[in-house]
């Protein structure tokens, strides 16, 4: 029977990626010190690379998206406004 694969924790795999974007030591010391294959820390490296050049891109985008989403939050609020007036003359009338 084959042996159960083992599960690192995030906490762990952003460790080993730290340590090997890093640079101070070589991928093969990396995972002697933590006792995993040096392909998975390889693997775990360019994850957390793809991930942070994603949420550099991510940011970016909303800021795109809520210069998009402005100018139908002030159409809401200009009606809204508008009703509230309304109602406030409604209001006045039955005083």
């Amino acid at each position: 029977m084959g042996t159960d694969r083992k599960r690192h924790g995030a906490k762990l795999k952003c460790d080993v990626a730290l340590e090997a974007i890093k640079g101070a030591k070589t991928i093969n010391e990396i995972a002697m010190n933590y006792k995993i294959h040096p392909g998975q820390v390889s693997q775990w490296k360019k994850h957390m690379q793809e991930a942070l050049l994603e949420a550099f891109n991510t940011k970016k985008q909303q800021g795109d998206a809520s210069g998009v989403l402005v100018p139908q939050l002030y159409e809401e609020i200009g009606r809204l406004k508008f009703e509230l007036d309304w109602l406030k003359k409604k209001i006045a009338k039955f005083n």
